[in-house]
């Protein structure tokens, strides 16, 4: 077996649309009918479930939905029963039977309606609005901009805000806050000169204490703004504003204020509170996202509104603060928050958690660019972004083409367009005997609790149905399941074979009309002690992802959790219930090609940046674990165990073995890691190049042997968002270690005498491979 293990490919074979036409991979396709089968599964059944994913093959309905009698509230799906002569569906769900409206009069078996096509598990719905005469609301856009920067990197920072205003829509509304030590709210309705409210930077401030600072609190109009005066408008007005409110003097659209927005970007200088020697800047980052949050506050509810947040160090004054202003004090590590020696955390992270709960209430993002060398509080600000939907990029210069393009690409249209939604609310319908655990992912519950709420909580549970302020194409969240059969399941009969689950998913498009997607799946309940058909239904990519989101969770929040003791005991238990072998026989070890790959899924995972952390900091482990919860199971799988692609003479681009022993001077080395794309050349490559042999004629060929990898890259990373840092380094070069850490360490300094020449090592004492599941087997048929 461990020979079949160590030629696994690089990233696990993907079909050309793994998660099909629905968006939903599950760990088990097969279910175990009692609990007790389940828990000897030992993968959780879960899904991952990309709510509003595109695909070429979605059906748009114009009209409502028909919805199951209350409390279930399913909507008409192909797997109900129709009974089209008494005109009668059958739901699926509860068994109730619902008649069909008039306006269903003239369906039969020839006319049959969309949302009951075999092949359209998934449609959407959009109904035409309630009132057709008025235009739908307008998005916001307001920038919360830090300005305790140095000149070169407030530069790149003003630069890639004009590119942003360029590509927003005429219509958007577009805000500024500028923050350092104080925070200044930008009246761009105020065009005769640059007016500013300022707000001190070491005192929380709630949302009436901003409104009423601001004119804007329900009590009090500011002059100049009374509600009902002569060409004030009344009732509520198209851009999503109360009309006894002046909030659009701070947020107007982009064609109303283009030049003034880029008049003061090209005015705004550095924070010019002095900084003391061996003191950090004085940054009030907590404030200014209070400041914003309170602003959008004066929004009439259901206006889409993303805060985007540029920060470029730690906040060291007022709430959210993260360290001291002076230097001597170091930032936080893990083994601070290990050891709970990192005194402003707790206070931090309670505050942006009130903060994201004001945000959620309001239906309002909070997106994160964070770029510095430093930390800047990723980790306190996590929740707020996760439960809001919120996008973030972590890079070490706003002049580092992660953010410049990252940024770039989230106002852009067209195929490149990030697809951003807002106001999205996930529901889920089950059959009887399904509960439901909790979500992992971008979204908070809403408490809505009822019978298919379990008992065990998982991530966002005790709730049917959550909130997501923002979401967009590749939104992609885990539900967690759990198998609870009644008594009257057990009751001797033919039990139905089949089971449901439907995920309802309303939002607001990116153009402002709400829709609601349907997708409808159907699995197979299996007797537990079968264990072929439960092999036959299992997908080891997305058990794999799972495991991993579920060890992250669980690390940040049991503080003696033990993810590696873990990870080894659930491959063990899995082995041994679903592996084919012989007692205490370690050589007749065989797996099914179903889980053949899942061992070295979690050897690499064990090994990954989301169980390792120590070599990381907190910020670095918050943004990996925010990606890993909100990508597709193809993306999470490559962020586990990363795909490498050889280049050579001999043969065209080749999936190579993730091993040490795939270097060769004499080859190109292409590594996806999600995160970062390695362009690695091997010495004899690397001289070649230094020697200038691609710009001869007569070795054009080494040229494009030289080119290809790159064009590869490029592709790769256009089709990505964060943008991926992009490393092009040497064999025995000092950025080599990207590739290096990643490798399966097959050849080490202990084994040095067997390398083949112009091969590599690697320094270190982990287990290979090889090793691993060595040790695997012999312990999996262990009587």
């Amino acid at each position: 077996m461990a020979e079949d293990l160590a030629v696994g490919g690089g990233g696990g074979a993907a079909a050309p649309d793994p998660d099909g036409p629905d968006g939903v991979r599950m760990t088990w396709n097969s279910w175990p009918r009692s609990k007790v089968e389940a828990s000897k599964c030992v993968v959780p059944v879960a899904a991952s479930v990309a709510p509003i994913r595109s695909s070429p093959s979605l059906v748009v309905l114009p009209y409502s939905p028909l919805h199951c009698k209350p409390p279930c509230a399913a909507v008409l799906n192909p797997f109900a029963r129709v009974d089209f002569a008494a005109k009668i569906w059958i739901c699926p769900f509860c068994f109730s039977r619902n008649h069909f409206p008039p306006h269903y009069a003239g369906i039969s078996e020839a006319n049959v309606p969309g949302e009951l096509y075999p092949q359209c598990t998934t449609v959407e719905y959009a109904p035409p609005p309630l009132d057709a005469a008025a235009p739908p609301p307008l998005p916001v856009f307001l920038f919360v901009l830090d300005t305790c920067l140095i000149e070169e990197e407030l530069g790149f920072v003003k630069s890639a805000m004009r590119r942003a205003v360029g590509l927003l829509p005429d219509q958007a509304l577009v805000g500024l806050i500028t923050f350092g030590t104080q925070v200044h709210l930008h009246e761009l309705g105020f065009a005769d000169m640059s007016k500013i409210y300022v707000f001190r930077g070491t005192k929380e401030i709630t949302k009436e204490q901003i409104l009423d600072q601001l004119g804007l609190s329900a009590s009090g109009v500011r002059h100049g703004a009374v509600a009902g005066a002569p060409g004030y408008p009344k009732g509520p007005q198209a851009n999503g504003f109360h009309p006894s409110t002046s909030v659009n003097r701070f947020l107007l659209p982009t064609s109303d204020c283009e030049y003034t927005l880029n008049s003061l970007l090209d005015e705004l200088q550095m924070d010019q509170w002095p900084v003391e020697a061996g003191n950090r800047p004085l940054r009030c980052t907590g404030v200014a996202l209070s400041v914003a949050a309170g602003l959008l506050g004066a929004c009439n509810a259901g206006t889409g509104a993303r805060i985007i947040a540029l920060v470029g160090g730690p906040c060291t004054i007022g709430p959210g603060m993260i360290v001291s202003k002076d230097l001597s004090e170091p930032v936080r590590s893990h083994k601070d928050l290990d050891k709970d020696a990192a005194p402003h955390f707790h206070k931090a992270v309670k505050f942006y958690d009130n903060l994201a709960k004001q945000l959620v209430n309001q239906g309002h993002v909070l997106d994160l660019f964070a770029s510095a060398l430093d930390q800047v509080g990723v980790a306190e600000m996590k929740v707020a972004v996760e439960r809001t939907g919120g996008l973030v990029v972590l890079a070490e210069s706003f002049g580092h083409s992660v953010f410049k393009d990252s940024f770039k690409q989230i106002f852009e249209d067209g195929e490149q367009s990030l697809g951003l939604s807002f106001n999205g609310t996930l529901e889920i319908n089950c059959s009887k005997d399904i509960k439901i655990q909790g979500i992992i992912g971008p979204c908070t519950s809403l408490e809505k609790k009822g019978a298919l709420c379990a008992d065990t909580v998982v991530g966002q549970g005790n709730t049917t149905s959550w909130k997501m302020c923002g979401l967009d194409r590749s939104t992609c969240l885990t539900v967690f399941f759990d198998i609870s059969p009644s008594e009257r399941s057990n009751q001797p009969g033919i039990p139905n074979p089949q089971l449901y689950v439907q995920f309802l998913t309303n939002y607001q498009n990116p153009e402002g009309q709400m829709r609601l997607r349907v997708t409808t799946i159907t699995r197979t309940w299996v007797d537990g002690s079968n264990t072929e058909e439960l092999v036959e239904g299992f997908d080891q990519e997305t058990a794999a992802v799972v495991l991993a989101r579920y060890i992250s969770l669980k690390m940040e929040m049991e503080e003696e959790f033990d993810a590696t003791r873990w990870l080894d005991r659930s491959l063990i238990r899995l082995c041994s219930r679903f592996g084919n072998y012989r007692k205490d026989d370690p050589s007749s070890f065989t797996l099914h090609p179903n889980f053949s790959i899942l061992p070295q899924f979690i050897f690499n995972l064990r090994r990954s940046q989301f169980v390792q952390v120590f070599n990381n900091s907190p910020d670095e482990t918050a943004y990996f674990r925010m990606l890993l919860n909100r990508e597709s199971v193809s993306n999470s799988v490559v962020m586990i165990q990363p795909s490498l692609i050889s280049y050579s003479f001999n043969s065209p681009p080749t999936p190579a073995l993730l091993d040490v022993a795939s270097i060769s001077a004499d080859r190109i080395l292409l590594l996806d890691s999600y995160f970062s794309i390695v362009i690695f050349h091997g010495m004899t490559i690397a001289q070649w190049r230094n020697m200038g042999y691609q710009n001869q004629p007569e070795h054009q060929a080494f040229g494009l042997l030289l080119q290809a990898p790159h064009d590869d890259a490029q592709m790769i990373i256009r089709d990505r968002f964060p943008v991926p840092r992009l490393v092009i380094c040497d064999q025995h070069g000092s950025q080599a270690r990207f590739l290096l850490a990643k490798l399966n360490p097959s050849a080490t300094y202990n084994s040095a005498q067997e390398v083949v020449p112009g091969s590599d090592v690697i320094f270190t004492d982990d287990v290979s491979l090889r090793v691993f599941c060595e040790h695997l087997q012999r312990l999996a048929v262990q009587s």
